[in-house]
């Protein structure tokens, strides 16, 4: 895949940019035990205010419908790297194309409730890139900027039982959008990292 041209950034994304960049995460990372691998795209959309492009996933899948999420899925053995896994997932679902993308770096590895360990991949998108979700897997995109996105106070834990083992998830919404989930983790993660 060849390398996007050089974005010129709002201040607010340059901002975001150099604050993902230079802080490390502030706790150590909870090792993924999935045993599939899969990646997603973070992608931040640079508006004047950046947002974080989310997808609603259709109805009609058989695992996750109807749930928010970003766009990925599981690695293809062909797949020379998560990278390569999150923007092709991300050119399928909603026609990212990989070369508009500007990868920033990833985040750690966390586990999905099917057994998957999904990277999440975080990268810039520029403003004119079209977007068109696949209609069998994506049923709406939306935007959230991204101040809102990070802020820690939209997010409430919530502790699940499940086969004798308990797991804090978070909850969050926007506007009509339930955010929750492995989706919600990883935001907060993201923000964690940056110190919003």
């Amino acid at each position: 895949m060849s390398q996007p041209l050089a974005l010129a950034l709002p201040s607010a994304v340059e901002d975001f940019v150099r604050r993902f960049q230079l802080h490390l995460p502030t706790t150590p990372p909870r090792k993924a035990t999935g045993k599939r691998r899969a990646a997603v795209l973070v992608p931040i959309i640079c508006r004047e205010e950046p947002t974080l492009l989310l997808t609603r996933r259709s109805d009609q899948l058989r695992k996750h419908p109807g749930q928010v999420a970003f766009p990925g899925g599981k690695a293809d053995d062909s797949d020379p790297s998560l990278v390569f896994t999150a923007l092709r997932e991300a050119y399928e679902e909603v026609a990212i194309p990989p070369s508009s993308v500007r990868v920033l770096g990833q985040l750690n590895p966390v586990d999905s409730s099917t057994g998957f360990q999904v990277t999440p991949i975080v990268g810039l998108i520029p403003v004119d890139v079209p977007l068109h979700p696949n209609e069998d897997e994506v049923a709406e995109l939306f935007e959230i900027p991204l101040h809102d996105a990070l802020n820690f106070s939209r997010y409430h834990p919530l502790d699940i039982h499940r086969a004798g083992l308990r797991r804090r998830v978070y909850l969050s919404w926007y506007e009509e959008q339930f955010v929750w989930g492995m989706t919600a983790g990883i935001i907060l993660q993201l923000a964690r990292q940056i110190g919003e």
